[in-house]
């Protein structure tokens, strides 16, 4: 049975789906987008403030569920600009132990919700 997560230390839906379902020991975290949960406001300007922004909110959503970053297999990263690819690169890998990484795919993309510059979703598991 599916267990749904929702946290307000991350920003609400903006649509009909949730923050993240798990599945017995697989937590599926829909894509977080540059939104400051305690405003409400678009976090712009700058995409490595944008991307730390984003970590942030799945940080979040994954201790709600009782995980850290340490249990993400799989990451998807959207982004507006492939040329921003090296800052977004550099904020998303403080997040992670080089040695164990999770999978990960980048897109460009033509456009996102709310026309930020960088969406990112994840797997994890216990």
């Amino acid at each position: 049975m599916k267990k749904i997560i929702n946290t307000a230390k991350a920003p609400a839906p903006i649509g009909p789906y949730n923050q993240a379902v798990l599945i017995k020991d697989t937590l599926y975290i829909s894509g977080q987008i540059p939104i400051d949960p305690a405003t409400g406001s678009l976090v712009e300007g700058d995409i490595k403030k944008e991307t730390k922004q984003s970590m942030e909110n799945l940080k979040a959503i994954l201790e709600e569920a009782g995980m850290s970053f340490e249990h993400v297999i799989k990451s998807s990263i959207f982004i507006k600009d492939m040329n921003q690819f090296a800052e977004i690169n550099e904020v998303y890998g403080t997040y992670f132990n080089a040695d164990t990484a999770p999978a990960r795919e980048t897109v460009e993309v033509a456009n996102l919700p709310k026309f930020v510059n960088v969406e990112i979703s994840m797997i994890a598991v216990k």
